[in-house]
């Protein structure tokens, strides 16, 4: 019995693939961060996977409620159409190479996107003063290390490391109606780029004969002290309504953190060839408000001298999930798994809560290879945005809509080898 359920420890993984990125998960997230390789029980091992998601959000009903043609108001835009589609697909890679380098000391270097967004309703809607395209990318290059020992009938695991985060993106906006341009696009983008570092600390416990297993990792937050980027307002006549910034591409500055997490992992063999698993996360995603950006030059950057700003207006994020793994044979297993994640959005926005089912199998041809195929659908629920108060400052009041029940759907794929 503790054999097979040793080989089922794996389980957990697969249905994470399905789960990375395609539920939609709130905030900024799209991987997040996963350690789970450095309980990999082989000596050296390395893993290589990417996940595609199809998100499929629509926006109805949508009102500019915002109609003064100023680069505040964007115009009249009520006479576009009323719907939209919000979302993008995307991939999301991963890559690891653990390594056992003593006897209970394991360290893990891995490459991930942690977080991302992007969103493209276009010009042709009536919100396109509010969003015309939203992107976020992000580069995570971590390394964490552990140390076991004996202690009672499992093992203690003490677990530390550190990150490197390299975050960019921009948006763009009608921002002056272009009707009234006499050619020019209307169109105001920002652009941003920081980047820092994050540090992580944890323990786990592990008993193998039972194939149980219980983690705590926390994850710092990321201090983006110096973002720096340009606000390209090149869609306007230069001066535009005495502004000094239309017409220009202006150097501007900023600064903001990525947030703060902390996971709760627990797995444990049921029977035979059975294992149950299940998580629980909370992500600080309420540090994430309205970010300002001020020109270079400027002594500080606040909301009152605020060249332009990145409105999100979040919620902290929370994630439970569950699931049952099983496996079939010395070669294949298969998982089935259910995740609640609560939705960010506060009035504003579209991150609604969403619930993911997936289901994954993996192929092990060798004792030294395995191959994993996941897959997911999300529910995405339905909601309204519009005006809200945050902090004693109305947001969102330029353009309000709704969004019914939407699908995302993901599928994933992984390989991992053992030497």
């Amino acid at each position: 019995m503790a054999n097979h359920l040793m080989k089922t420890t794996a389980l957990g993984l697969i249905a994470a693939c399905a789960f990375v990125g395609g539920a939609q998960a709130g905030g900024l997230e799209r991987a997040g961060y996963n350690i789970d390789l450095l309980f990999d029980p082989g000596q050296y091992v390395f893993e290589s996977g990417v996940t595609y998601v199809a998100p499929q959000r629509r926006v109805e009903n949508v009102t500019d409620t915002n109609t003064a043609n100023t680069i505040a108001g964007g115009g009249n835009l009520n006479g576009r159409p009323t719907g939209a589609d919000d979302s993008e697909n995307y991939f999301v890679p991963k890559v690891g190479f653990k390594a056992t380098l003593a006897e209970g000391v394991e360290c893990l270097a891995d490459y991930s996107q942690p977080w991302g967004a992007h969103t493209k309703p276009g010009t042709n809607w009536a919100g396109a003063n509010q969003n015309v395209e939203t992107k976020v990318n992000s580069q995570n290059f971590g390394f964490t290390c552990s140390y076991k020992f004996d202690a009672g009938p499992g093992q203690l695991r003490i677990i530390g490391g550190g990150f490197y985060q390299e975050v960019d993106g921009f948006k763009e906006r009608i921002v002056f109606n272009p009707a009234a341009l006499g050619g020019l696009s209307g169109i105001g983008r920002l652009n941003l780029e920081g980047d820092g570092y994050g540090w992580r600390i944890g323990a786990a416990y592990e008993i193998p004969e039972y194939a149980l297993r219980a983690s705590l990792v926390y994850n710092s937050e990321v201090e983006l002290n110096d973002i720096t980027g340009t606000l390209d307002l090149r869609g306007l006549p230069v001066g535009l309504a005495g502004n000094q910034l239309a017409g220009r591409n202006t150097a501007v500055f900023g600064s903001t953190v990525m947030p703060d997490s902390l996971e709760l992992k627990l797995q444990s063999g049921i029977a035979p060839d059975w294992l149950a698993f299940g998580s629980v996360k909370w992500t600080d995603w309420s540090q994430l408000q309205s970010i300002p950006f001020c020109v270079v030059g400027s002594t500080s950057c606040s909301r009152a001298n605020q060249a332009t700003s990145l409105d999100l207006i979040y919620r902290d994020g929370w994630t439970v999930s569950g699931g049952i793994g099983h496996k079939l044979n010395d070669q294949w297993s298969v998982a089935g798994s259910v995740t609640w994640d609560r939705g960010t959005s506060q009035g504003f926005g579209t991150q609604s809560d969403v619930w993911t089912f997936g289901t994954g199998v993996s192929y092990t041809p060798t004792k030294n290879v395995e191959l994993r195929v996941a897959g997911a659908v999300s529910i995405l629920t339905s909601g309204r945005s519009g005006a809200v108060v945050a902090n004693g400052v109305t947001y969102g009041d330029d353009v309000s809509y709704t969004y019914g029940n939407d699908m995302a759907a993901a599928v994933s794929t992984s390989l991992k080898v053992r030497f």
